[in-house]
């Protein structure tokens, strides 16, 4: 059973950058793929992206492509998500997700889960 803690949600600018982390316990944490989904009020929940267990596969949304980073610390059971030039759009809870196959994009594949963490773009 893996717990995932995420943090480093808030208020920030369009344009500003925010940088989100994913702390993972409990679990062989560098056999799980990772993900980072969203969901906006009103909205499901949509895959942001998503990374092997080794790093070597990377998956981004389009919405994300380019703006975005992820990255883990298998040392550390972490993962990151790098977030740049925000825009309003990006209004959402962001929330961590692991699963012990392969990487994937469907939220309904992920095993274990995150609390969420609210992030906020605005002026």
């Amino acid at each position: 059973q893996v717990q995932l803690v995420e943090s480093g949600g808030g208020l920030v600018q369009p344009g500003g950058s925010l940088r989100l982390s994913c702390a993972a316990s409990g679990g062989t944490f560098s056999s799980y793929a990772m993900g980072w989904f969203r969901q906006a009020p009103g909205k499901e929940r949509e895959f942001v992206a998503a990374i092997s267990w080794r790093g070597g596969t990377i998956y981004y949304a389009d919405s994300v492509k380019g703006r975005f980073t992820i990255s883990r610390d298998n040392a550390k059971n972490t993962v990151a998500l790098q977030m740049n030039s925000l825009k309003p759009d990006d209004t959402a809870v962001y929330y961590c997700a692991a699963r012990s196959r392969v990487v994937d994009t469907t939220p309904s594949e992920y095993n274990y889960w995150g609390q969420g963490t609210q992030v906020t773009v605005s002026s």
